[in-house]
């Protein structure tokens, strides 16, 4: 692996830890509870960082959204004293909806097939059908 690539890897990680962290114990904005940092992703030269986070109650999403916007600025001077660097990456947060997607899948699921249904019987193709099965 290529060293700016190293980097940029080393950095994800890193501000993933930050903002989780911050979020998690040292941020008191009501909005931000059960926010959860899923992924980073910082440009080549680290000017930008996508963060992606998802939230337990999708009704809250609106609000965390702006309790983020609100918070950039903290969350950006400690992402600044974790990397120690020259220049801290400008955070922009991106709403994951990938467990929205999965819940609306689940559901989804769930109306054509309920968990309740008994699943059909499955049998080796070499045995002989069960006595009166045709």
């Amino acid at each position: 692996m290529s060293a700016p690539r190293q980097r940029q890897r080393r950095a994800n990680e890193a501000i993933r830890e930050v903002v989780g962290g911050a979020l998690l114990t040292e941020l008191a904005d009501p909005r931000l509870q059960m926010v959860t940092v899923t992924a980073v992703e910082t440009s080549p030269d680290l000017g930008r960082a996508k963060v992606y986070w998802t939230v337990l109650d999708p009704k809250r999403a609106n609000g965390a959204a702006a309790g983020l916007e609100a918070a950039r600025g903290v969350l950006q001077g400690k992402v600044g004293r974790a990397l120690r660097s020259r220049n801290t990456p400008q955070l922009v947060f991106i709403r994951d909806e990938l467990q929205d997607k999965a819940r609306r899948l689940t559901a989804l699921i769930d109306e054509v097939a309920p968990a309740d249904a008994p699943a059909p019987e499955v049998r080796d193709p070499g045995e002989p059908p069960p006595d009166g099965a045709v």
